[in-house]
This record gives structure tokens, C-alpha cells and sequence, in this order.
């Protein structure tokens, strides 16, 4: 399975404001087996079950850090209550994300926080290249708002990079097995 990055989708609804971003990022993967039947809540679902061990653990070492710093953190026993009730609508919360946005083919999550705000951007759309495909792709918006998130980020950065890929990857096997 191919998982490449790419440009940030022009049919996201977050490409509007794409030139206020301090970071953006996108990529994409091939779903091939019953892409057509999948709806987009199944989508939004896949992306909470889909860390990879390594991720889910760097996160929890990130929530008891962040939490230090009077940082937003999610907490696991409340996402674990959460992921039988979600639903994935407007307003709903999963751990740290929010649901801002929800449409047929895409879903907006992400969190306004102090020293930062981030948007997940999870888009099914037609493939380019093969017409009876899908493709879904994780776009990733992140906007400043003082040195704290400067610096946040620097550490996130690269494994923000390693984790999207890896998670992406997981949804598409998670999704095709359906």
C-alpha cells in the first residue's frame, strides 16, 4: 500500500484558510476493496483506533508533560468510555479532538488551545488515478499563537511526520476489512 504526502487537497473545506496556517501538511493513500460503501464517520472512528503502539505511547508521555505546562490533554479513560458512544458529529469530543466540521466526504477535527490551534482534515475523495478507487487523505493545519506553541511543535514536528503516515495506513487496512 502507497502512502505518499502531497499537496493540501483544494476540496478541503480548511484550503480556504490555508494561507493564515504556520504549518500544513498532507498525505494520501489508496483505498481499493469496497471504497465506495464507506461512510464518513466510519472514517472519522478509524482515525481513533489507528495509532500505532509506538504513537499512542507518546502521547500519553506528551499528556503528562503538557499537563505541567497547563496545556489541553485527553484523557484515556474518558476516550475509552467515549469510543462505543461516538458518533462523530459537530461538537462531539474524542481524547483531545473536537469535531468542528463534518461533511459527506470529509471530517474536521483538532483542538484551540493557548498556546496553539491544530486541524485534522480526514478526506474521501475520488482517485486520480484510478476512477473506481477512493483516496483519503490526512491534511494537518497548526496556527501559533505565541513562542509556546513555537516550541511545542519543534519536538512534534517530526514525529507528527513518522505517526500520519503510520495512522493512515492503519485506517485504509482497518477500513478495507470491514
Amino acid at each position: 500500500m502507497k502512502i505518499k504526502q502531497t499537496e493540501f487537497p483544494e476540496k478541503s473545506v480548511l484550503s480556504q484558510g490555508k494561507k493564515d496556517f504556520d504549518y500544513v501538511d498532507s498525505f494520501e493513500g489508496e483505498l481499493t476493496y469496497n471504497s465506495r460503501n464507506i461512510d464518513i464517520s466510519e472514517i472519522g472512528k478509524a482515525f481513533f483506533t489507528s495509532g500505532p503502539k509506538w504513537g499512542k505511547k507518546m502521547f500519553a508521555f506528551r499528556n503528562k508533560v503538557v499537563r505541567l505546562l497547563g496545556l489541553k490533554t485527553g484523557s484515556e479513560t474518558e476516550k475509552q468510555q467515549m469510543e462505543k458512544n461516538f458518533k462523530c458529529e459537530v461538537g462531539e469530543h474524542m481524547g483531545i479532538f473536537r469535531v468542528f466540521d463534518k461533511t459527506d466526504h470529509e471530517i474536521i477535527i483538532g483542538e484551540d488551545d493557548k498556546h496553539l490551534d491544530f486541524r485534522v482534515s480526514l478526506l474521501l475523495d475520488e482517485n486520480k488515478e484510478h476512477f473506481d478507487e477512493k483516496s483519503l487523505t490526512i491534511s494537518t493545519t497548526v496556527k501559533f499563537h505565541n513562542w509556546l506553541g513555537i516550541l511545542y511543535f519543534l519536538p512534534v514536528r517530526p514525529f507528527h511526520k513518522l505517526i500520519v503516515p503510520a495512522m493512515l495506513r492503519n485506517m485504509i487496512v482497518q477500513l478495507e476489512k470491514r
